[in-house]
């Protein structure tokens, strides 16, 4: 059950970040480009856990690969708000 259950976010996952993908590409707006980019390393990431057979997700290589995930998300925000110099 937690096989599927993983499976079922990796492809939730996937589905957003390539809805991300696509609207950096019509945009070329870094902020889609590194939600992307999270979403699609989220997914990797529960397709790891799902075929990974060990039942310890406390593992520190679980938690670094979400840090990197949401730490994009993150920055994506913080560029998006920080304020604009006037001479560019």
């Amino acid at each position: 059950m937690n096989e599927m259950l993983s499976g079922a976010i990796a492809l939730g996952s996937l589905a957003v970040g390539l809805f991300f993908f696509k609207y950096w590409y019509q945009t070329r707006d870094r902020f889609f480009l590194y939600f992307a980019l999270s979403f699609g390393i989220e997914a990797i990431n529960r397709v790891y856990a799902g075929l990974n057979y060990s039942p310890r997700e406390d593992s520190p290589a679980y938690f670094i690969v979400r840090l990197v995930s949401y730490g994009l998300i993150l920055l994506a925000i913080w560029e998006k708000n920080r304020p604009r110099s006037k001479g560019k």
